[in-house]
């Protein structure tokens, strides 16, 4: 939805920014007015709109709430009756995977938001203007839609995620390259298009990735939310690197998200297929079957994903 927006965006902006003068405010005024106005409403109605829980939606029948919380509890996101405890809490910020997901999703995150915020500025760097420059903007976002949904469907088909995070940040660096490497617009207007396409399809598979390999709602919970608080700290770093000095080449803002990507995407994605793969391993050989020694069923519980017969999603 991320990439389909940024696809109306561009259709709505171009349209919005010709009521200069309306009301006596500027064409890019309005753009902020009508759309705030409408992600207002969205927010009220959302209120009603949206559910904790398939249990609770009021939209799915009592055999499609079942249905869905099995395919919930098959894919690693069961909902359990678990109270509150401060243990899920400390699990989460001593499992070494929380930490490593962050890492992942700071290689996501600022090239997410250079790119959603910067493509009308490099687009007009490439010669395009006002209205033009906006609608230049829409079709790099349609492919990346298109791309987001069918890298998804493929890598929850097959259950590895992390095979599609490097083939994705492998398209997207392509693309940075390119606007690095030629002065020439055909190119750099291609280039925008393999960014977007290795972008955006990550976005999801990394986060679906991270919850597929944490049990229990509360430490997911936790996860989650330092992953997600951790590379949206990355938005500091991408509005600072599109300088206007350096339009239209933006040398320094390319080149920082091409090292975000290598450096933090491609090398945290590639460290934690190696080490689920190996954790695995071991754990069908039998060699953390000592861990259950001596357990009590509530400790069981609380070892989640550390369980031995817990297999971790590459």
């Amino acid at each position: 939805m991320a990439a389909i927006a940024g696809s109306f965006g561009g259709l709505l902006a171009a349209a919005i920014s010709l009521m200069d003068d309306i009301g006596g405010r500027k064409g890019w005024a309005w753009i902020f007015i009508l759309e705030g106005i409408v992600t207002t409403i969205v927010g009220i109605a959302s209120w009603w709109m949206v559910f904790d829980w398939p249990d609770t939606a009021r939209f799915l029948s009592p055999d499609e709430r079942i249905r869905v919380q099995r395919r919930l509890a098959a894919d690693n996101q069961t909902h359990t009756s678990e109270q509150y405890d401060k243990r899920h809490i400390i699990a989460a910020a001593k499992d070494w995977k929380t930490y490593a997901y962050a890492v992942v999703w700071m290689g996501n995150l600022c090239p997410l938001y250079s790119f959603s915020l910067f493509l009308p500025t490099i687009i007009a760097g490439l010669g395009y203007e006002g209205t033009t420059a906006q609608l230049m903007t829409v079709p790099p976002y349609a492919v990346a839609a298109v791309l987001t949904i069918f890298v998804g469907f493929l890598a929850d088909r097959t259950q590895q995620r992390g095979i599609y995070n490097l083939v994705c940040v492998s398209v997207a660096a392509v693309g940075f390259i390119m606007l690095l490497a030629t002065p020439n617009h055909n190119v750099q207007y291609a280039g925008t298009f393999l960014a977007a396409a290795g972008i955006y399809p990550t976005i999801p598979n990394s986060l679906s990735w991270a919850a597929n390999n944490f049990e229990g709602v509360y430490k997911r919970g936790v996860v989650i939310g330092t992953i997600v608080g951790w590379g949206n700290l990355n938005g500091v770093v991408s509005c600072n690197i599109y300088l206007a000095s350096e339009s239209p080449r933006f040398w320094t803002g390319h080149a920082v998200v091409l090292s975000w990507q290598i450096c933090f995407l491609l090398g945290g994605t590639v460290f934690l297929h190696i080490m689920l793969g190996r954790e695995n391993k071991k754990r069908m050989a039998g060699e953390r079957d000592y861990l259950m020694e001596g357990k009590t069923a509530e400790d069981m519980v609380f070892m989640g994903d550390q369980r031995p017969d817990f297999i971790y999603m590459r």
